[in-house]
């Protein structure tokens, strides 16, 4: 990633930390709950592995070909999971967007990290991930408690920290298209 290398460093771990609440996410006990949270566990350490500067790590030819072909399988999963919940239509821009930049990363001079992208598909992003980090925002704001809630549920079925994790990799994903 191009930029200052702390904020690449900021991004790796942000992601990193993602990816790993994901995996704890993986535990619930609800189906649609686990194979959400495998999808975006595979986006936070894809995105974390992009995010490293590219003054500390260049990646070889290949890994950016790798990179592409494993968020294109991740995208046709989430287009036939879509079938059963339209929250998987996000995975499915999400891993267009991390196989768009694979793409371009790959076909940077030297393969480092970054280039140019195309200006117009760029911008689209831009705006739907902007657009989903204001949604997802507006929606972690707290409403009215309900009374006599349902008692004690585990880490991985806290809808909010889901939403809270959606929303990080939603910014790290708006950072990482500007940086490009």
């Amino acid at each position: 990633m191009h930029g200052p290398a702390t904020t690449g460093w900021l991004l790796v771990a942000l992601c990193a930390a993602t990816g790993a609440y994901c995996l704890v996410r993986m535990r619930s006990e609800v189906e649609e709950q686990r194979r959400a949270a495998g999808g975006e566990a595979l986006m936070g350490f894809g995105m974390a592995a992009m995010a490293v500067p590219a003054a500390v790590f260049t990646p070889p030819d290949w890994v950016w070909s790798a990179y592409a072909a494993v968020f294109g399988a991740a995208g046709l999963h989430a287009l036939w999971a879509a079938r059963a919940s339209a929250h998987h239509l996000h995975h499915l821009v999400g891993a267009g967007a991390m196989v768009y930049m694979s793409l371009v990363m790959g076909a940077a001079p030297g393969h480092g990290h970054g280039g140019p992208g195309l200006p117009p598909l760029t911008g689209v992003l831009l705006l739907y991930f902007a657009g989903y980090v204001l949604a997802t925002g507006a929606r972690l704001v707290p409403a009215a408690a309900t009374a006599g809630g349902t008692g004690a549920t585990g880490w991985g079925d806290r809808p909010e920290l889901a939403r809270a994790c959606r929303l990080s990799m939603a910014m790290a994903m708006v950072a990482m298209l500007l940086a490009m």
